[in-house]
C-alpha cells in the first residue's frame, strides 16, 4: 500500500537545484504526486513541498537521497493531522444559462471565487486541502468540466515551531 507523504524539503536558491532534485526522483522511479516551490523568508532558500505516493521504507531512501544532494539543506515530512495543507485550484465549467446559478451556488458553497464568466463557461478559483477541491470537482463534473488546473500542494507545520528553529540551515542536514 502507497501512503501519501508530504516533505517540507528546504534548498540554497540556485539554478538547477529543481533539476537535479527531479532527476534523483526519475532515476530512482519514485512518482511526484505534487510539487510546489517558491521563496522563503531568506533569499537564498527556497522551500520545495513535495508529496509523494511511498511506503515507508521507500521514504526513508528518498529523504537519504534527498539528504545527499548538495543543495538540500533540510528535509521535514509534516504529517497530515500536524500540518496545515492548501492548494488553489482554478476550474473551467461549462455553464449554460439553464444551469449557471447552479454552477454558482455550488462555488458559493466551497467558498470560491467566480474569477471569469462568458457565454457558456465560468471559470471558478477555490483554495483549500486537497480533499476539499476533489469534493467540488466531483460536483461540478456533471456539468461539463472544460479545464483543470492545479498549483500543488503547499503546507506548513502547525503551532509555533518552524523547519528553521533552533538550527544554522547551512549545518542542518538530517530529517
Amino acid at each position: 500500500m502507497h501512503d501519501r507523504h508530504t516533505l517540507s524539503v528546504l534548498v540554497e536558491n540556485r539554478p538547477g537545484v529543481l533539476t537535479r532534485i527531479a532527476g534523483m526522483f526519475a532515476r530512482r522511479g519514485y512518482n511526484i504526486h505534487s510539487l510546489a516551490v517558491g521563496p522563503t523568508e531568506d533569499p537564498a532558500v527556497s522551500r520545495l513541498t513535495v508529496v509523494v505516493g511511498a511506503e515507508a521504507l521507500q521514504l526513508e531512501q528518498i529523504t537519504k537521497q534527498l539528504n545527499k544532494l548538495v543543495n538540500v539543506l533540510k528535509i521535514q515530512e509534516l504529517e497530515q493531522g500536524d500540518s496545515v495543507e492548501r492548494e488553489l485550484l482554478l476550474v473551467k465549467v461549462a455553464a449554460e444559462p439553464a444551469t449557471r446559478s447552479q454552477v454558482i451556488e455550488l462555488a458559493d458553497v466551497f467558498r470560491a471565487k467566480i474569477v471569469d464568466v462568458d457565454h457558456d463557461s465560468i471559470t471558478i478559483e477555490a483554495a483549500g486541502n486537497p480533499e476539499k477541491l476533489e469534493a467540488m470537482i466531483e460536483l461540478v463534473t456533471p456539468y461539463g468540466i472544460r479545464e483543470v488546473v492545479r498549483s500543488g500542494t503547499i503546507a506548513l507545520g502547525r503551532g509555533a515551531a518552524s523547519i528553521t528553529d533552533g538550527s544554522r540551515l547551512r549545518m542542518q542536514r538530517v530529517v
